[in-house]
């Protein structure tokens, strides 16, 4: 496995994941409201041929949606933790060059790097590289490729 590209997606991903940490509770309370609008079935119509009821159908479905939103939260939430806790072990400078190069990436990004720490691109590019395979070992504890 390339554990350095694992690396890089988990940085060009954690900004989404992160939002998904804030939009997820508003899908589930959207989905809590709409299961409050569902009418629950009634018991003394004529059955249906072939069963199945659309009202009944419909809170199953909210039902099984918003347990799955409440997996994805927890599973983007552990995701988003792994990730900060990578993050917190690198210096103020490290942080700054991965978030400049994969989180937030710009056009320019490399030569606004040179210029404000005051080095050139080769030394911005060594020291991407170093930030990143600290990242890298703290997440998985591996850069090695196969």
């Amino acid at each position: 496995m390339n554990w350095k590209r694992e690396a890089i997606d988990k940085l060009k991903n954690y900004e989404a994941h992160r939002e998904a940490l804030e939009n997820i509770p508003k899908e589930i309370k959207r989905l809590e409201s709409a299961y409050a609008g569902i009418r629950s079935a009634t018991t003394d119509g004529t059955p249906v041929s072939g069963g199945g009821n659309t009202r009944e159908d419909s809170m199953l479905s909210n039902i099984i949606h918003r347990d799955e939103l409440k997996r994805q939260l927890k599973e983007a939430g552990l995701w988003v933790s792994q990730v900060d806790e990578a993050l917190d072990i690198l210096s103020d400078e490290e942080k700054m060059v991965l978030e400049r190069l994969f989180i937030h990436p710009v056009k320019g990004a490399m030569s606004a790097l040179s210029e404000q720490l005051n080095i050139d691109k080769t030394t911005v590019y060594r020291r991407r590289d170093k930030a990143l395979r600290r990242f890298t070992i703290a997440l998985y504890g591996a850069v090695e490729t196969e």
